[in-house]
């Protein structure tokens, strides 16, 4: 993973000396409420519904095992003892005193890690596939990119003040696992000719207008990566909306030029830097790279995990089956650690939990885990011969739920017990579905379901590409939820169709519950809940639920 040089070092302690002084001066009342919310909107602050939220950047969900310790000491210590990773593959804290904030940040300098930039209209932290440079289905490790891409766009002076936020992810396997085509721009890595390069899509992106990104550049060499974000950018932060922030993402101004005139315009502006001081050498890709190369794996064969479990252990087979995934390297595998036990918010995890992690990383994956999309940790190096003695540890903490992928293996934003801007709350509504669908072999036989939670139209739990979404409303200043189903965030991404009226918080549970029985009903042999739906059509969905 990256190390920082002197220059990134000091840099993040400039920048903390810098906002200690601004917070000091705020307390003091020498900034004015308006400019210091820009500031501290810079280094992740928000004020929430209950008290201020500290969003920290994990870029790439890239984590030390030495980070996770200081991330668990700082919900130990400045916070309630958990923190909740989010679905950009970064942790918030939700408690953290406004006076203090500056010790937190100087305390993740310590460490290599910050909060510049995860929140405000600017580039917020880059994002790719969690299984970057262990997954079997990867074309190329997309984590030196991201690397590079973070560097160039950390406190860039010209998209420090964009028209709106801007999410920028990258994927280098068959199977995307970054969800690229609901970004602002999406970064694919593809081959043509035995070439390497890049598909580029913009445009993409959920909220109140869900949009499927569009292609903008079919094939990209790689050494103008940057020149080409460079003008991407530039078109949208000279056309974009500024007027209001509702239209002022790229999606709106994507869609109001077309894709082909948006590409036309990217062109243009590209052809006046495409050889300009932006453009990547070998040197500089090479440089990126050195810190990603293969870990010091053994020389293994490739052996059963289950050949090492003790008789009794069934629940072992189904954690395997479920929750470990094949590695491109012979005798290891991805293991992942589900964040999903019932009554506690998905993707929490407590001091004591990533204390334990930590410690699990350090003994079985080479010191280093991920955070994945969907609000999980993984280990992604586990040697096979030692996967089911992880699990055994797993077991004894209570963190071996073999729900990966499941229906209860929801995204669910934190909503109004949290979020100032939410509609309703999110955890309740995940917790009553986690407790009515309790049965593992009936969610096994289910399959693959995702489902996604929002508790307002910003979409912070990616309700619009669930297979089923659920999103909070106020409906007369009561809390409702809305349901859609058929979104998908995977190849080929396809945004939920609304059922029709929204439901009181005790009736999801019932819709969810008809919308699977229908599924079952309905399904051919091997067919997916999404297969299905696409088969049939939205229409007898609507009748099962509202008849």
């Amino acid at each position: 993973m990256y190390k920082y040089d002197k220059i990134d070092q000091q840099i993040i302690d400039e920048r903390v000396a810098q906002y200690r002084d601004q917070t000091e001066r705020f307390l003091a009342g020498e900034i004015p409420d308006d400019e210091f919310q820009q500031l501290r909107l810079r280094n992740g602050l928000y004020v929430q519904r209950l008290a201020p939220m500290l969003r920290i950047a994990i870029p790439y969900g890239m984590l030390s095992s030495a980070q996770l310790r200081k991330l668990a000491h700082l919900s130990r210590h400045y916070d309630k003892g958990y923190g909740h990773f989010t679905t950009r593959q970064n942790l918030q804290l939700n408690w953290p005193l406004l006076s203090e904030v500056p010790d937190i940040l100087e305390e993740l300098a310590s460490v290599e890690m910050h909060a510049i930039q995860t929140s405000g209209s600017c580039i917020r932290n880059i994002t790719t596939d969690q299984y970057a440079g262990a997954a079997a289905d990867e074309l190329e490790d997309p984590r030196p990119w991201a690397e590079i891409i973070r560097q160039w766009s950390t406190m860039h002076p010209e998209f420090n003040w964009l028209p709106r936020k801007f999410k920028i992810a990258v994927s280098g396997a068959t199977g995307d696992r970054a969800a690229i085509e609901v970004h602002d721009i999406g970064i694919r890595i593809i081959e043509k000719d035995g070439v390497r390069g890049f598909e580029v899509l913009a445009g993409g992106g959920l909220g109140r207008t869900p949009v499927v990104g569009k292609v903008i550049n079919p094939f990209l060499p790689r050494e103008h990566l940057l020149t080409y974000l460079e003008a991407a950018l530039r078109v949208y932060n000279r056309h974009g909306r500024r007027d209001n922030k509702y239209k002022a993402r790229i999606k709106i101004l994507v869609r109001a030029m077309t894709a082909e005139v948006f590409s036309k315009r990217v062109d243009e502006e590209w052809q006046t830097i495409i050889n300009g001081p932006g453009t990547l050498t070998e040197a500089e890709i090479e440089r990126s790279g050195r810190f990603f190369t293969r870990l010091a794996y053994k020389q293994l064969e490739n052996e059963d995990p289950a050949a090492k479990m003790i008789a009794g252990d069934a629940g072992f087979k189904t954690w395997l089956r479920n929750n470990v995934k094949e590695h491109q390297v012979p005798g290891y595998a991805i293991c992942n650690i589900s964040l999903k036990a019932t009554a506690i918010a998905p993707g929490d995890a407590t001091d004591e939990q990533m204390d334990f992690i930590a410690d699990l990383a350090d003994r079985y994956s080479f010191g280093e885990l991920r955070v994945t999309h969907e609000q999980n940790l993984t280990l992604a190096d586990v040697a096979q011969s030692d996967v089911y003695a992880l699990w055994q540890e797993l077991v004894e903490m209570d963190l071996a739920a073999p729900n990966l992928g499941l229906l209860t293996d929801m995204i669910c934003c934190p909503g109004g017990d949290f979020c100032s801007l939410a509609n309703a709350k999110s955890i309740p509504v995940a917790e009553s579905i986690q407790r009515r669908f309790d049965d593992l072999d009936y969610l096994h036989d289910l399959g693959n379901i995702d489902l996604n939670i929002s508790g307002c139209m910003n979409a912070c739990g990616h309700h619009h590409v669930g297979n089923i979404g659920i999103l909070g409303v106020d409906k007369k200043g009561a809390e409702f939820y809305q349901v859609s189903i058929g979104g998908s965030a995977l190849n080929d991404s396809s945004i939920g169709q609304i059922l029709g009226p929204s439901f009181a918080q005790r009736e999801v549970p019932d819709v969810v519950e008809k919308l699977v029985d229908l599924y079952v009903d309905k399904r051919a042999d091997g067919e997916s809940f999404l297969d299905t739906f696409n088969r049939l059509g939205v229409q007898i969905y609507k009748d099962a639920v509202y008849s």
